[in-house]
């Protein structure tokens, strides 16, 4: 089968088509940095962060949850060095008003203070910080100044001890999080890929110093399998080593996993051994002891060292789409100039499982669709469509993801069986409506992508 080349510019158009992703507030000329997420995306947003919750507590024994509060005391981003240190530098152009990251433009032009796009004059460089400010209460002084998070993972280390308490929780152990965080991006760009608004998937992993390198190991290796696992083409896939001059103040050492997408690599989820670095400042600037006491081991004390992995829900969502996505030469028919675009998603992640398409409107057929959709929508997305050639709702099904097509027709009637189309193969098997739930079940558990 031929390839027609992806692009960025074919996914947007799928999604905004099919309903996945479209622009904030578009009928006012939309909003930078800000996406909403249709009937197919919020459902496939879900199923991965479904997927990834599973993966990291029901899996795991020594890992629970928690949904902390996205305002939180902003002494907690002075202790975690967010407001010294989240910053990028920014320029601007006087001419075209045009406005840049100094570090992502060409450094001669910055050197001579060109502006990259008309060639007019270079403010000097100045530190914006990214954090999102606002007040609480009815006065905007800033003795009520807070702000929106960045990140999700300081809400994990001010509750550790709580956590750790009320869940009998011993080291090693994980808490989980998915949540939305906020950064004022001064370029955001590549359609969902950096934007000021998302969803972060992350998760604290609490170890005694001197095992943290073994579980870096161990979830650098976790996080790997985790995308194997839902079908990802591994050959995309690949581990960038943070060097000296990137590694964040509080670590020790740091892996991406990058996905090529369409723009190239780029950071997909990181794993980070952020040392005893957040607990230690949290120690300082609330006053309360943050170290752990080891009851097995003579009531030993310390600081835990802490392994995180940290994904963005959002990226992962346009990472599975590009991922899926494939334009295919079918030939059907005899026509040799026949495409169809197909998402391959895994099924545990597709934003519906199966559809059920009557063959004909009359006769009968529509309602036993009906009753064959109600009876499998109690186990599965389930999706109804009696509209158009019954090639056409497979292709329509094929663009949305759908893994499984369930065809009704007079034979149904008859004998009750129907038809069951696989998307990636487009292979039809005739099977009894009987036994059609458990087929689905059966080859959600085995499927690997072909």
């Amino acid at each position: 089968m031929e390839d027609h080349a992806i692009s960025m510019e074919k996914i947007v158009s799928l999604c905004k088509r099919r309903g996945f992703v479209f622009q904030s507030s578009e009928i006012y000329g939309g909003q930078n940095g800000a996406w909403d997420y249709g009937p197919l995306g919020v459902e496939l947003k879900n199923n991965i962060a479904r997927a990834w919750w599973k993966e990291m507590t029901q899996l795991h024994n020594s890992i629970v949850g928690i949904d902390a509060a996205i305002l939180m005391h902003p002494r907690v981003w002075e202790a975690s060095g967010h407001v010294e240190n989240f910053t990028d530098p920014l320029v601007d152009c006087k001419k075209c008003k045009a406005r840049f990251r100094a570090d992502q433009i060409d450094q001669n032009k910055l050197a001579k203070k060109e502006c990259p796009d008309c060639g007019g004059e270079l403010t000097d460089v100045r530190k914006f910080n990214l954090m999102f400010k606002t007040h609480i209460g009815p006065t905007d002084d800033n003795s009520n100044l807070i702000y929106l998070r960045p990140e999700t993972a300081q809400g994990i280390y001010v509750n550790y001890k709580n956590v750790a308490q009320a869940n009998r929780m011993k080291i090693p152990f994980g808490i989980a999080q998915i949540g939305k965080a906020f950064r004022n991006e001064i370029v955001t760009k590549n359609f969902i890929f950096r934007t000021c608004e998302f969803e972060q998937m992350e998760m604290q992993f609490f170890v005694k110093p001197g095992t943290d390198d073994e579980w870096f190991n161990y979830w650098r290796e976790q996080r790997w399998a985790f995308y194997k696992k839902h079908g990802v083409r591994m050959d995309k896939l690949r581990w960038h080593q943070h060097g000296p001059d990137e590694l964040a103040h509080y670590a020790k050492d740091a892996y991406d996993i990058e996905y090529e997408f369409p723009m190239g690599f780029k950071e997909l989820e990181g794993v980070h051994n952020r040392t005893n670095f957040d607990l230690t400042r949290h120690t300082e600037y609330s006053g309360k002891d943050m170290q752990y006491i080891d009851q097995d081991n003579g009531n030993e004390r310390y600081i835990p060292y802490i392994i995180e992995t940290s994904a963005g829900l959002t990226r992962n969502l346009l990472m599975f789409l590009c991922d899926a996505y494939e334009e295919q030469k079918v030939a059907d028919k005899g026509n040799d100039d026949d495409w169809r675009t197909v998402l391959h998603f895994h099924p545990v992640i597709a934003p519906i499982t199966v559809a059920v398409l009557p063959l004909m409107k009359k006769d009968g057929l529509a309602e036993l669709a009906q009753d064959i959709q109600a009876e499998l929508r109690e186990d599965f997305r389930t999706d109804y469509d009696q509209s158009g050639a019954i090639g056409k709702r497979y292709r329509r099904q094929d663009e949305a993801g759908t893994p499984f097509c369930v065809t009704v027709d007079y034979d149904s009637k008859e004998d009750g069986t129907v038809t069951l189309r696989f998307r990636d193969s487009m292979e039809q098997v005739r099977i009894p409506r009987a036994e059609l739930a458990n087929r689905i079940r059966t080859e959600i558990k085995n499927y690997t992508r072909a």
